[in-house]
């Protein structure tokens, strides 16, 4: 997969997690993606300060991101 290819389905994965995280207020945006495999993300909104952010980020952005681009390895927030 092409680095352009692996971004696209990066955002189809971030465009189908976004209206859970709209819905408590917050959004997200992708970064960049390092050597195809590790994603930097931002929470944005209610999310930077939500106690439960990194639940959220690896149980629903980080599993909905490897459903689309099963070679991720990692994926994490930078504030």
């Amino acid at each position: 997969m092409t680095t352009e290819e692996l971004t696209i389905e990066v955002q189809k994965a971030l465009t189908e997690i976004r209206p859970f995280l709209e819905s408590d207020g917050g959004n997200i945006s992708l970064i960049s993606i390092e050597d195809g495999k590790h994603v930097k993300v931002r929470l944005e909104g209610a999310c930077t300060n939500c106690s439960v952010n990194q639940m959220t980020l690896k149980a629903g952005v980080e599993t909905t991101i490897k459903k689309y681009a099963p070679q991720i390895e990692t994926v994490v927030n930078i504030l």
